[in-house]
C-alpha cells in the first residue's frame, strides 16, 4: 500500500498532494521554511495535518530527526529528517544496506538530506519542496539539477543585495595612496558578492593618492579562505600604464577575468605600490566572495574537462 498525501496543510505546506509507492525511497529537498520537516513528520506519524489526509499502510510509522537515535527496526514507513547528517562514516556505511533491507521488505522510506549525491544515488524519486508546494518531483538527478539551478539563482540574488564591503584582516603601506573602494561585479555588471563559475567577473578598485606618485602599480590577489593563492595580477604585468598622479587625485582600475573556479569562498587582496615594490597601501583579504555552481566540483580550478570513451570492448 502506498503512502499518500491528499491536500495536506501543516506549517508551510499548502494543500500538498503526492504519493510514494510501497518499498520506494523518496528523497525530499528544499530550503528553510519549505515544508520539508513538516512533510517528514506527517510521513512518520509524528504530526497530523491541519487539513487534508495522510493515508498510510497499516503498521508502524517512524519519524527520526537529526538528534534522534538511528532506529532502523522494521516499519512500514520510515521518515529520516536529516538523520544521517551527524552520523560517522561507520554508522553511515552500515545504514545504507539496512535501508535496502527495509525497502525490500516493503518499507516506504522518506529521507531529507542536504547531500545531493546521497539523494541521487539512494532514492527512486526526489520531491523538491519550495514555499510549502511541490516544485518538482521525479528522476533524482534531474530533479536535483533543477533544485541546484534554483539555489544558485537564489544565492546570486542574495549576493546582489549584499554589495562587497571592505573588511581587511590587515593593512599596511607608507600611506602615499589609499584603496578607497573595492567592488566585485558579475557578468551583468551588477555588484555582487556571489559569482557563478564560468562567468566573466570584474574586480573594480579605486585608489586615491595622498602624495604625487608616478605610474603606480595596482594589483590584486585571489585566495581561498585558507590562504592558498589562486590568481594574482597587476597593471604592470598586464602592461597598463597608470600615469602620473598628483596628491588628491584618484584612479579606478578594473580587473576582468573568466571565473573558472570551483564553488567555495574566496578573498580578494588589493594593493598599490611603486614599480620597485615599495607599498603605498596593501589591503589584505579585503573582500570575501563566494563562487557557486549548479554542480559540485573538487579542488579550486574548474577545468571543465570533456570526457570521452575510446576503444570500448564488450565481454564475449
Amino acid at each position: 500500500m502506498s503512502l499518500e498525501f491528499h491536500q495536506v496543510s501543516l506549517g508551510p505546506l499548502k494543500n500538498l498532494t503526492a504519493s510514494a509507492p510501497a518499498g520506494s525511497v523518496i528523497g525530499v529537498a528544499g530550503g528553510k521554511n519549505s515544508g520539508v520537516s513538516e512533510l517528514l513528520k506527517l510521513a512518520g506519524g509524528a504530526a497530523q495535518p491541519l487539513s487534508g489526509e495522510v493515508v498510510a499502510p497499516p503498521g508502524e510509522r517512524r519519524y527520526v530527526a537529526l538528534a534522534d537515535s538511528l532506529n532502523l527496526a522494521p516499519a512500514t514507513v520510515l521518515a529520516l529528517d536529516q538523520a544521517l547528517a551527524v552520523q560517522d562514516a561507520l554508522v553511515r556505511a552500515r545504514t545504507l544496506p539496512a535501508l535496502d533491507r527495509l525497502r525490500r521488505n516493503g518499507c516506504t522510506i522518506v529521507i531529507a538530506s542536504h547531500e545531493d549525491r546521497l539523494l541521487e544515488t539512494l532514492c527512486d524519486e526526489v520531491w523538491w519542496l519550495e514555499a510549502g508546494e511541490l516544485a518538482a518531483k521525479g528522476n533524482p538527478k534531474e530533479t536535483m539539477a533543477r533544485y541546484r539551478r534554483f539555489v544558485v539563482g537564489q544565492l546570486r540574488d542574495w549576493g546582489e543585495s549584499m554589495p562587497a564591503r571592505m573588511a581587511p584582516v590587515a593593512r599596511g603601506g607608507d600611506g602615499r595612496a589609499e584603496v578607497t573602494s573595492l567592488e566585485t561585479l558579475g557578468a551583468d555588471g551588477q555588484s555582487t558578492i556571489v559569482w557563478k563559475s564560468g562567468e566573466y567577473v570584474t574586480v573594480r578598485a579605486t585608489v586615491r593618492f595622498a602624495e604625487a606618485v608616478n605610474n603606480p602599480v595596482i594589483g590584486m590577489l585571489l585566495r581561498t579562505q585558507i590562504g592558498f593563492e589562486v590568481y594574482g595580477t597587476n597593471t604592470e604585468q598586464e602592461r597598463v600604464s597608470t600615469g602620473a598622479h598628483k596628491a588628491g587625485e584618484s584612479i579606478t582600475v578594473q580587473f576582468q577575468f573568466l571565473c573558472d573556479l570551483c564553488p567555495q569562498p574566496y578573498t580578494i587582496t588589493l594593493y598599490s605600490e611603486d614599480q620597485d615594490g615599495v607599498v603605498h597601501d596593501w589591503v589584505e583579504d579585503a573582500v570575501a566572495v563566494t563562487v557557486t555552481d549548479e554542480r559540485t566540483t573538487a579542488g579550486v580550478a574548474n577545468l571543465r574537462a570533456k570526457v570521452t570513451l575510446d576503444n570500448v570492448q564488450k565481454a564475449s
